[in-house]
């Protein structure tokens, strides 16, 4: 299982590169067109392109935040514990995460459903279909409840294996280590 985590923490850190990656092709589209503008011209639609951006971007980037720790956390009691106790508020944490990252995921579909029976586009000059922004936004979603549901089996495993420190390296706290 260890080796499935290592692998899930550097595809995450490639999916991480790609989803900062679009985010800054939305940046330098977004600044063209300011400067584009002072010649009388315009792309136009880049609020709407960037929004997309932001979009797909988040829900692809919080499985890397998953795997690198960086979800907050308040750790007041878990502080005070032993390595097993620890682990055990590590095991509620991941255990949550992942219902909510599942609950979402599964409530995704229904909107790109809506999308694609209507056949929606934006209610803008661009008309975009949604159904595409919608379909990165939704699998985005998908890969960070199998991430979180990874690293839950990964860390329950590991703890009632009584490995408890290996339940902090995968989902315990960064700054502990």
């Amino acid at each position: 299982m260890q080796n499935i985590v290592c692998w899930l923490k550097s595809f995450n850190e490639w999916l991480a590169i790609a989803a900062g990656s679009l985010l800054l092709a939305s940046v330098l589209v977004t600044l063209f067109d300011i400067i584009a503008r002072q010649f009388g011209m315009s792309l136009g639609g880049t609020d709407e392109l960037s929004g997309y951006a932001m979009a797909i971007s988040t829900s692809w980037g919080i499985s890397y935040a998953l795997t690198c720790m960086a979800h907050v956390r308040i750790d007041l009691l878990r502080a005070r514990r032993t390595s097993k106790g620890q682990a055990m508020f590590d095991i509620i944490a991941v255990l949550a995460l992942a219902g909510t990252a599942i609950v979402v995921a599964y409530r995704v579909w229904p909107v790109l459903a809506r999308t694609i029976k209507y056949g929606s586009t934006a209610n803008t000059t661009l008309e975009t279909p949604l159904w595409i922004p919608q379909s990165l936004w939704m699998m985005g979603w998908m890969w960070f409840a199998a991430s979180a549901l990874i690293i839950a089996t990964a860390s329950l495993l590991a703890f009632f294996s009584g490995r408890f420190e290996q339940v902090n390296s995968i989902t315990g706290v960064r700054g502990e280590r």
